[in-house]
């Protein structure tokens, strides 16, 4: 099974699942998503950061953000788009069933010319061993440029916990 895997092309676009298996207990792994910290360690594409400055971690509970810019290449390609190099990012939790499952939703309102709209980011947490899988299924944005820029940027944050947890592949 790949790690990340689209389903074929239809007339819509499909969700985004990426799996990923870590030599990490599912507390841990769940900690990343819904903490201050665990949240701030991790979020954003290489070259990003985080700030975190609500997270209500329960269902119906806010989080905002600011995604920043930190990296000189990140900077320059922010510019380069006409995008500044931080903005403020509103969502909150939808499910939210601790270990197991959570779904984050995003308020997307810096897309310039777009109405603001909602994205979904599920997440399920399975322990195998001294492993524990995170599946996670990115859900398209209305415009597929912004969904394809979306999955490269969240495979990309995905490398820091790659590093940090050693992954190998997931061995199926």
């Amino acid at each position: 099974m790949s790690e990340t895997s689209t389903p074929a092309a239809t007339a819509e676009q499909a969700a985004v699942v990426v799996k990923r298996s870590y030599r990490a207990s599912i507390d841990e792994l769940w900690d990343l998503w819904t903490t201050k910290e665990g949240f701030e360690s991790w979020w954003g594409p290489e070259g990003f950061r985080v700030e975190v400055h609500t997270m209500e971690a329960r269902a119906g509970g806010k989080l905002s953000y600011d995604m920043i810019a930190d990296a000189p290449e990140a900077i320059a390609a922010m510019k380069s788009m006409g995008q500044p190099i931080s903005h403020g990012t509103n969502g909150w939790f939808d499910t939210f069933d601790p270990p197991k499952r959570l779904t984050l939703k995003h308020m997307i309102d810096f897309v310039s010319g777009s109405e603001p709209y909602e994205t979904s980011i599920e997440v399920d947490f399975r322990e195998d061993g001294d492993h524990t899988k995170m599946i996670v299924t990115l859900h398209p944005h209305p415009d597929p440029r912004w969904t394809r820029m979306s999955v490269e940027g969240f495979t990309s944050q995905l490398t820091k916990l790659d590093c940090r947890y050693g992954y190998e592949g997931m061995g199926e």
